[in-house]
């Protein structure tokens, strides 16, 4: 691919993590042109860390953070023609991650790329069954929903300058974008090839805040979802069913309680985050809530 490409990476306080990102972004077969980190007030070393990388360190003051907004700097401040966003708690688990996670856009009509994605050891049980559901083994070229996720996604970068993320959303920007673009003519791709292993450390209060957050969002985007009280602690209910029942047949019998505790956390956050439950039978919200078949 002869387009030039720019990764933008949002920090914040990553110093766990980054460091293994951006070994693996070294030593990738296709090279980016350049690394940009957008931070929004680390403490704990993260901008020092990316810069041992020669990483270009943008300064958000936390006060101006918003997640389209730290976008928005990033991408402003990239040269490529491909724009590729990765969270700094993730780790690509191929070579050549960024050459599957580009070669879509050889197709003129493709607007967006985002790949696969799993957990690793110390992701939660319940998680991982989630990122299996989201992402599948098999790829398109035409998606016909929104759904993608910026922990591992590209744009084109001619794209984002008519249509800037959305700088008001609590969450959830990707897919507003997404849509954004797939309203306009241009295609979103699925490439499951292009995974990366994304890691989320969270207490449940933090898993909580998380789906609040985005289902506030997915009001905003979609005019509402359909997930009453009753739903919720139905979904719940399913879904520590269909963990409980993948922990037995894989033996990971101590995972079924941590489990159980996010599947609580999330849809009391999905629940919470609604402040009105209009029908909605938006394929992307029966992709990030309901367990399979």
């Amino acid at each position: 691919m002869s387009q030039t490409v720019s990764i933008v990476i949002r920090a914040l306080n990553e110093a766990p993590h980054i460091g293994r990102l951006l070994a693996s972004l070294a030593a990738q077969t296709v090279m980016a042109d350049e690394v940009i980190l957008v931070d929004s007030g680390s403490v704990d070393g993260t901008a020092e860390i990316a810069e041992q990388f020669d990483c270009k360190v943008l300064h958000m003051p936390p006060s101006e953070f918003t997640f389209g907004r730290s976008l928005n700097w990033g991408c402003s401040s990239a040269k490529g023609e491909v724009l590729v966003f990765v969270s700094a708690h993730v780790y690509p688990l191929q070579p050549d991650w960024l050459a599957k996670l580009i070669e879509p856009f050889e197709h003129e009509q493709i607007g967006l790329s985002y790949g696969g994605q799993t957990g690793d050891h110390r992701s939660n049980f319940a998680e991982i069954q989630l990122l299996k559901r989201w992402f599948p083994d098999t790829g398109t070229l035409q998606q016909e929903d929104p759904f993608c996720n910026n922990a591992n996604c590209a744009i084109r970068r001619t794209l984002w300058e008519t249509n800037p993320y959305d700088e008001s959303l609590p969450g959830l920007e990707d897919l507003a974008f997404a849509r954004q673009i797939q309203a306009l003519g241009h295609h979103v791709a699925y490439v499951p090839d292009a995974r990366i292993a994304h890691v989320h450390e969270e207490g449940i209060r933090q898993t909580l805040n998380r789906y609040r957050r985005e289902a506030m969002a997915y009001n905003h985007i979609f005019g509402g979802t359909s997930i009453t009280l009753p739903k919720a602690i139905q979904l719940a209910i399913t879904n520590i069913g269909t963990d409980t029942t993948a922990a037995v047949r894989q033996r990971e019998i101590a995972q079924i309680l941590p489990a159980a505790a996010f599947r609580v956390a999330q849809f009391s956050g999905a629940y919470l985050g609604q402040r009105i439950a209009k029908e909605s039978t938006n394929q992307v919200v029966r992709r990030m809530y309901y367990p399979r078949g």
